[in-house]
């Protein structure tokens, strides 16, 4: 699987390189230069959205006593760096999430139902934002074949959203306690506990409605808040567009990188949805290229850190281990 992943990125990197040479090399240098610091207030933008994820996923807690918006804003860091930057096809994360938030005290079946729970209430904002985004763009372009195809996508996509909803209820992880026990025996229940209280604790979490609909707006309004981070980028850039458009663009480079998910950061298939759409949208093949690479610095600016906190942390404990 690991190797799979990884030919998947390589495959994908080469594409990404071949969109921007295609697209004009030095004319997509240009714009970078003429967006210059611009790049690194776009990146550190996304520190909003990201808040807006944490606000969210903080209000599910059922102690008294929850951890701060910090260390909330410190663990979405750790789980968006390994699931952005590494072939784990976007869930290593959230296993790395419940570690960090177990060794700082968060009760185990806290930690992993608020996870699965914050999970499921983003997978529903980010499709409800795609939906938006993704019926402006086919009113936009007036293209009936295209909008049948996107139509067709997000149904698609809809008996995975159900299921995910229906197996929770069912109780989830009894069932999967049944098939890890056998494929990881005591490494399972070490981690993840009694699978029958973690289904009680996910299905307490959902009878708080009020909670539930509050962090589901806030994961709603996270994967919103992206959009303008296309028009900063833009802006920068020197090409200023409408947040209309800009909603357009951040929900189909969502919903292309969701169906990529096998392809570790999306490598190639991001770069050819920032090219695609954004020649429907009145961009430019230098601006778009230019706009994608943007993205990339993004993640290398906000999430190769990441990776590198997660590693002084793992080292942390291991020594701390040893000396126990």
């Amino acid at each position: 699987m690991l190797r799979l992943a990884v030919l998947l990125g390589l495959i994908g990197l080469a594409a990404a390189t071949a969109i921007i040479v295609w697209s004009g090399y030095s004319e997509v240098l240009r714009a970078l230069e003429v967006a210059g610091w611009g790049i690194v207030w776009t990146s550190l933008y996304h520190l909003v959205p990201m808040t807006c994820c944490v606000i969210g996923w903080r209000a599910l807690m059922p102690e008294r006593k929850v951890p701060s918006h910090g260390f909330f804003l410190f663990v979405l860091w750790l789980r968006s760096s390994v699931n952005n930057l590494l072939p784990v096809a976007r869930i290593g994360g959230e296993f790395l999430a419940v570690r960090v938030m177990m060794k700082h005290g968060v009760r185990q079946s806290s930690a992993i139902a608020s996870t699965v729970v914050e999970l499921t209430l983003s997978v529903i904002g980010v499709f409800i934002f795609d939906v938006i985004g993704i019926s402006m763009f086919a009113f936009h372009v007036g293209a009936s074949n295209l909008m049948l195809r996107l139509a067709l996508g997000l149904l698609l996509s809809l008996p995975a959203i159900a299921g995910l909803v229906v197996v929770q209820r069912m109780g989830f992880f009894g069932l999967l306690t049944k098939l890890f026990n056998v494929l990881f025996r005591e490494r399972w229940s070490k981690f993840a506990g009694d699978g029958v209280r973690l289904d009680r604790a996910v299905h307490a979490m959902y009878r708080r409605r009020g909670r539930i609909l509050y962090c589901g707006f806030w994961q709603f309004m996270a994967w919103a808040m992206g959009a303008f981070e296309i028009w900063l980028a833009l802006y920068f850039l020197g090409h200023t567009t409408s947040i209309a458009k800009a909603v357009m663009i951040e929900a189909l480079i969502q919903a292309s990188a969701s169906a990529a998910f096998a392809v570790p950061g999306a490598l190639g298939v991001q770069e050819a949805s920032f090219v695609f759409f954004g020649h429907m949208l009145g961009l430019s093949p230098d601006i778009a290229a230019a706009l994608a690479v943007i993205r990339r610095c993004r993640d290398l600016i906000i999430y190769a850190p990441g990776l590198v906190a997660w590693q002084i942390q793992e080292g942390h404990w291991f020594l701390k281990r040893r000396k126990t």
